[in-house]
């Protein structure tokens, strides 16, 4: 069972002629080492803000006469991006005077990062990222899991947590069906479907049973999908939680080790007035807010192509700018996105090439950049030990 200090390369790294180098132990073949990393360092990464030395990415340069070989690794699944960042170093690499030819090799690795203090990371799961919204309707679950989608399609190990007790709506969107093993009785193995892992009350009640509970019941159920599902190697477990700032969400704050959220809004001002709310609820409890995702901010006419602004405009950008969080990405208002989600195949997972999958994959890289900022987490949880006289 990997540990959460370590960190995982993601199986999807881009080469470009990559071939082994040597680097010899020249003043020259150093000096031109340093030239060269020094450059490519000065490489911009748009997903964090950061360049490539900053961020701490350029992992090594080798020499061999006039030819560079250069190694970076991101801290954040970019599958999508590995090809154009390898051509952008190549082209950087070979500006420095000496170099004829640049090879380049991008990789990605996911580390654990920070949570609240005194919490500790789940075992097998490294990073928790909860997505919330403070308001129904605003397609906060539909956003969450192609979130989870895309980032596994970048290249992490994704599993997704439906926190939503009342109304659960992740089983039918990724089209999980049937009740879920348990080998020893007290644990649950998740679901899979479309690379994801994935747990929710719902695939243990019926489609139509109600779940008439109180508050404590329903965070003491949310404490045992989390804590009691096999959850196996997960990079990120994306939670969707249920609309407004009750009791699980301050429970969830308060106990589990969030590494970071991500708001859900619409455009118009109703929508941005509860996703503010949810946003100052995450600020108290002391979870970093990764960023706003503005959905349905634009809808195009699939008859005409005429684009007409049906929430408003520019409120996810404001709200951004007002509380200093980055806007993540806007979605679109798309006919598309409900026919997949209802069909149990979500939008990355429907049509991976589409204008859509490539909004949500941008939008992952986005946000797995802002939580790769943080702090790593270098605790580990162990097992409570208790000492008995025989």
């Amino acid at each position: 069972m990997a540990t959460q200090e370590t960190a995982t390369a993601s199986p999807r790294a881009h080469v470009l002629e990559w071939a082994p180098v040597v680097c010899k132990a020249s003043n020259v073949n150093a000096s031109l080492s340093d030239l060269v990393r020094a450059r490519v360092g000065r490489v911009a990464d748009p997903h964090t803000g950061q360049d490539l030395d900053a961020a701490g990415a350029v992992r090594g340069v080798g020499v061999d006469g006039d030819r560079v070989a250069v190694a970076v690794a991101l801290g954040y699944p970019a599958a999508g991006w590995h090809q154009a960042l390898a051509r952008e170093v190549e082209a950087a690499a070979r500006e420095v005077e000496g170099v004829a030819a640049a090879t380049v090799e991008v990789t990605s690795r996911v580390h654990a990062h920070q949570v609240r203090s005194g919490l500790t990371p789940l075992p097998e799961v490294k990073n928790i990222v909860a997505v919330a919204s403070g308001k129904g309707g605003v397609g906060k679950s539909t956003t969450a899991v192609n979130l989870a989608l895309a980032l596994a399609a970048e290249g992490a190990s994704v599993g997704v947590l439906d926190a939503d007790i009342y109304g659960p709506s992740i089983p039918k969107m990724l089209g999980f069906s049937g009740r879920p093993d348990s080998p020893d009785g007290k644990t649950i193995v998740p679901a899979r479907a479309h690379g994801l892992q994935g747990m929710s009350i719902g695939m243990l009640v019926g489609e139509e049973t109600p779940m008439i509970w109180r508050g404590p019941m329903v965070t003491q159920a949310l404490d045992q999908l989390l804590n009691a599902t096999r959850w196996d190697g997960l990079d990120y477990l994306v939670i969707d939680l249920p609309p407004g700032t009750g009791d699980i969400h301050l429970s969830l704050a308060q106990k589990v080790p969030v590494s970071g959220a991500v708001i859900v809004t619409t455009p118009q001002e109703i929508a941005t007035l509860d996703a503010r709310k949810a946003l100052k609820m995450f600020e108290k409890v002391e979870v970093p807010v990764l960023g706003i995702v503005e959905n349905m901010a634009v809808h195009v006419c699939s008859n005409c192509g005429h684009a007409e602004h049906v929430f408003g405009e520019g409120g996810g950008a404001w709200m951004a700018q007002e509380y200093g969080v980055p806007l993540l990405g806007s979605l679109p208002l798309d006919i598309r996105i409900r026919e997949q989600a209802d069909s149990g195949a979500p939008s990355v997972a429907a049509d991976a090439g589409s204008d859509l999958a490539q909004a949500y994959r941008a939008i992952a890289r986005r946000t797995a950049a802002r939580l790769s900022l943080q702090a790593k987490n270098k605790r580990i949880g162990f097992p409570n030990i208790v000492v008995q006289d025989t």
